[in-house]
């Protein structure tokens, strides 16, 4: 992985994070691509007191044109787009009953349309450039599995399973690779708030 140049969405914190610092120490120069610029601009520093090369960009990921101009961002910084890491999300637990409508649409737009912008302007990079690269999506276990009050999360995460599966399709020929990941329960942020919510009991 030394001198790859990798973005992660949803950098600053859980799983993107912990995986940012293991990408550094192992030489990869990383792009933390975060809401939450405090912790985004923290994990930075942190990568770059260990000796390692990071940058920080603010993106909605629910936005394409911001995805986009982070897919340029990082090609201007460092001439080239090895690796994105499409990991960005929210819980959106709510039980179908009383689901509210604009959570929803959130939840369908940060989980769902951001991993497909981010097929989408990284391939094309990709393609544009030459570049073998790899497009990784983070899924999830309740893409598979049904379970009580995660009825957005779950669609949102299903859909990116068939994304993932098309894509790689489609981009095999430019020798891009596009693969998911489906984690099961991690003490992350967002199954810390959905336990402390009580809506989350299932997750234990």
């Amino acid at each position: 992985m030394k001198d790859k140049v990798i973005v992660i969405t949803g950098g600053a914190s859980g799983m993107g994070q912990t995986t940012a610092y293991k990408f550094a120490s192992n030489g990869s120069k990383v792009v933390i691509a975060d809401f939450n610029e405090s912790n985004g601009i923290e994990t930075v520093n942190t990568i770059r007191s260990k000796g390692g090369v990071a940058e920080f960009f603010k993106v909605d990921v629910s936005n394409y044109e911001e995805i986009s101009n982070l897919v340029e961002f990082t090609v201007e910084q460092f001439g080239t787009l090895d690796i994105i890491w499409n990991n960005a999300g929210i819980s959106g637990s709510s039980a179908i009953l009383s689901q509210d409508i604009d959570t929803y649409h959130r939840t369908i737009a940060v989980n769902q349309h951001s991993v497909a912008y981010g097929i989408m302007v990284a391939g094309k990079k990709m393609k544009e450039l030459g570049i073998k690269g790899v497009i990784i999506n983070t899924a999830s276990v309740f893409g598979v599995l049904s379970i009580q009050n995660y009825f957005s999360y779950g669609a949102s995460k299903a859909a990116i399973e068939n994304m993932t599966k098309t894509a790689a399709l489609e981009l095999a020929p430019y020798g891009i690779r596009v693969v998911a990941i489906a984690p099961g329960t991690v003490k992350t942020p967002i199954i810390k708030e959905a336990l402390e919510s009580g809506i989350g009991e299932q997750l234990k």
